[in-house]
């Protein structure tokens, strides 16, 4: 029963938090509508909730495999994440619907209409989880 649990809460958990990162990259695309040569970039969700997902189940499998050792402070630790969302899946283009003279991606309607979504996304799995949570404390208390 408590693995049901654990494994809930984690789904949770790893959606949340790529909703958090996908709302970031919105934001620095919403915030650098004006900046020239700027690609608009946007996280696919599906694949990087499904990379947490895989990549929680096989750390708790062998733990110590996903991590490098390092024997000198000045040691990297392993290739640049900064691409790359909690879940592993690269951070990708978004595709111009019209082309604008300084060579920036972003437009400002359909950045603000995903941010919105996305928002909106992250509220309702909030809802939900904190039903499942009243719902278990319903049926413990009686």
């Amino acid at each position: 029963m408590i693995n049901k649990l654990d494994e809930l809460f984690k789904f949770h958990q790893q959606a949340l938090q790529v909703r958090e990162h996908r709302q970031q990259v919105l934001a620095s695309n919403i915030a650098n509508a004006d900046t020239p040569n700027y690609k608009a970039r946007d996280v696919d969700f599906n694949a990087a909730l499904q990379g947490a997902l895989a990549r929680d189940a096989q750390t708790a499998q062998s733990p110590a495999a996903s991590t490098l050792a390092t024997t000198a402070p000045n040691h990297m630790t392993g290739a640049s994440t900064a691409d790359v969302g909690p879940g592993g899946a690269p951070l990708l283009y978004r595709k111009p619907s019209q082309g604008s003279v300084d060579g920036n991606t972003v437009d400002v309607d359909t950045e603000r209409a995903q941010f919105a979504d996305n928002a909106l996304r992250y509220e309702a799995s909030l809802t939900m989880l904190n039903h499942q949570i009243k719902a278990m404390l319903a049926a413990i208390q009686g």
